[in-house]
Formats: structure tokens, C-alpha cells, sequence
């Protein structure tokens, strides 16, 4: 019991000490302070607004419709040989059918293995076009910053509310395509 008072004790003084510094941190601005500038930037559309995304995305997709294409013509193929194993299934020796359907199932396996990586493989390479062209646009933004003289630029998910005179997204962009 005694143990207890001496802990409530400890904490007042500490959340006395809290706030006596907070108030003292709390002052108001004083009025020299310099005036402050938000701006506000949607960087994911500033980043696929670009030119240089919107080319490397375009030969992204190609490359990726090329292998939905593929994908699309294994997949129908193995389907082809389930169908036609069914079909043979009751005149093939257990021996026989046992060694198909091991060997079906393995392709089935080496099939969904291949699609499994080819998806991690997409993922990378979209992720890569996307972050190289992020840092470039994040120079971008910082240089907009300086030069348009902005306390501070959020990104525009973090608010509830911003005035559109605020909104840096398409002059990031403009920026963006005319320096590379």
C-alpha cells in the first residue's frame, strides 16, 4: 500500500514536470516568426503523370500482356492433358494412369511455380520503374519547395482538407517531364 502512494507520487511530480515544460514549449509563435506555406502533392499521380512513367509503364505492359499470352496457352495445354487423362483413365493400367497423374502433377506444380514467379517478377520490375522515377520526382518537389519559397509540402492522403490553389501534383509533373 505504501509502495503504491510512493508510485502515484513519482508520477504526479513527472506529469507536473510534463507540464511545465509543455507550456513552456507552447508559447504562442512569436511575431517574427516567418509565415508559413503549405503545399500539397498526390505524389503517386505526379510520378504516373509523367512521361518517362507513362513510356516505361506502356513497354511494362507489353511485356506482361506477352506473358498473360503464354501463361493463358500453358495453362490451356495442361487443362488438354487433365481432360485427355480422364478420357484414357479407365482403360490405362493403374501402373500406367498412377505415372500420368504423377507426371500431370508435376506439371501442374512446375505451372503454377512458373506463374508464381513470373508475378513476383512483374511486381519487381513495376516496383523499380515506380521508385526510380519516385526519387527523381521527390528532387523535384523539394526544388519546387525551395524556389516557390513553401514552409513545408504534404502529401495530399495525410489532410482531410486542402484549399486546390495549394495542390503542387501537376506543377510536380510539368516540372517533372520538362527537366527530363
Amino acid at each position: 500500500m505504501f509502495s503504491g502512494f510512493i508510485r502515484t507520487r513519482q508520477f504526479t511530480k513527472r506529469f507536473c514536470c510534463f507540464l511545465i515544460i509543455f507550456f513552456m514549449f507552447a508559447q504562442a509563435t512569436p511575431a517574427h516568426a516567418k509565415d508559413v506555406r503549405v503545399g500539397v502533392i498526390d505524389i503517386q499521380a505526379a510520378v504516373t503523370g509523367t512521361k518517362e512513367w507513362k513510356k516505361e509503364f506502356a513497354s511494362f505492359k507489353t511485356k506482361f500482356q506477352k506473358e498473360k499470352v503464354s501463361i493463358a496457352a500453358k495453362e490451356k495445354n495442361l487443362k488438354k492433358m487433365i481432360e485427355d487423362l480422364n478420357k484414357k483413365s479407365m482403360v490405362l493400367s493403374p501402373e500406367l494412369k498412377k505415372k500420368k497423374e504423377e507426371a500431370l502433377l508435376k506439371k501442374k506444380r512446375d505451372f503454377e511455380r512458373h506463374v508464381q514467379d513470373k508475378n513476383e517478377e512483374f511486381a519487381k520490375s513495376e516496383k523499380a520503374i515506380t521508385n526510380k522515377i519516385l526519387k527523381k520526382m521527390v528532387k523535384i518537389v523539394k526544388d519546387l519547395g525551395e524556389s516557390k519559397k513553401f514552409t513545408m509540402i504534404l502529401e495530399k492522403k495525410v489532410g482531410l482538407y486542402f484549399d486546390p490553389s495549394v495542390d503542387l501534383t501537376a506543377l510536380a509533373t510539368r516540372t517533372y517531364n520538362k527537366t527530363k
